[in-house]
């Protein structure tokens, strides 16, 4: 099978989800349908209703600041994790390394009830900072990972230089090292972003206040025993996946760029 035919049928795949939601988005309730079919007059209202009635406004204005405070701390922390443990090959920093991947490899959900005593006994449930905390903890070992893996990329010389003409490590790495770093600073960007933008099973836990609802809870209060309105979650669900992928779209060349040097190493 030529390339590009096989590039088309894999998008064709991966946006048959987009489609059927989009289609059931446009479709009153009373159009029964097949969700394949495309509706004969679009219902927009169902995206004024899913701004309305779930709260949309106020539950992106709690992930944005969840995500923004959650994705600076994660670029933060793992950038300057990442630099001894790339210049460095000392016995602890590979312990440390491989203590990071082998976090990586622990299901989250296989943490979820001591986490949340842990966060009882914090006082963390239903806080901001208890939530970013939590995102930060599980999406740090794979920035981590990522930074220093690119941070290995980038020639020693410049180091050496830098210390021959008197620069400290702190000096080599905020205006040498650090300025480098853009590519895979935009890939942790996304991912992280994206990963703590569609959380679903943490905030469900771990805020549980109304006023504290995410895109996601606001999204799933459209499904209930007692009723259900699958037109109007499409609706918000579609409003939901706008801003990451906007994210994606303008940062996409410097993603790529990030994701292809950090696995060099």
């Amino acid at each position: 099978m030529p390339r590009g035919v096989a590039a088309i049928v894999i998008c064709a795949i991966q946006l048959v989800p987009l489609y059927i939601t989009l289609t059931v988005a446009l479709k009153p309730q009373t159009d029964l349908s097949s969700y394949w079919a495309l509706p004969v007059r679009a219902a927009w209202s169902n995206f004024a209703r899913a701004v309305e009635s779930g709260g949309l406004i106020r539950a992106f204005a709690n992930t944005a600041a969840i995500t923004a405070a959650s994705t600076a701390l994660v670029v933060l922390l793992a950038a300057m994790a990442a630099y001894p443990l790339a210049r460095s090959g000392s016995r602890l920093n590979k312990t440390v390394s491989s203590f990071v991947l082998s976090i990586m490899m622990v299901p989250a959900l296989s943490l979820l009830v001591p986490l949340y005593v842990l966060l009882v006994r914090m006082r963390a449930v239903s806080t901001y900072w208890g939530i970013t905390l939590v995102h930060v903890a599980f999406n740090l070992p794979l920035a981590i990972f990522l930074f220093t893996n690119f941070i290995k990329t980038i020639p020693r010389e410049l180091d050496e230089a830098a210390v021959i003409d008197g620069s400290s490590i702190y000096g080599i790495y905020y205006r040498i090292i650090l300025p480098l770093l853009k590519p895979v600073t935009v890939t942790v960007i996304i991912l992280t972003s994206v990963a703590v933008w569609n959380d679903f099973q943490y905030s469900l836990y771990f805020l549980q206040r109304p006023s504290m609802r995410v895109v996601t809870l606001s999204i799933s209060s459209f499904f209930a025993t007692s009723g259900s309105d699958p037109h109007v979650a499409a609706a918000g669900a579609i409003l939901a996946i706008l801003p990451v992928t906007l994210l994606y779209v303008f940062l996409q060349r410097y993603f790529v760029k990030g994701m292809v040097d950090s696995a060099l190493k």
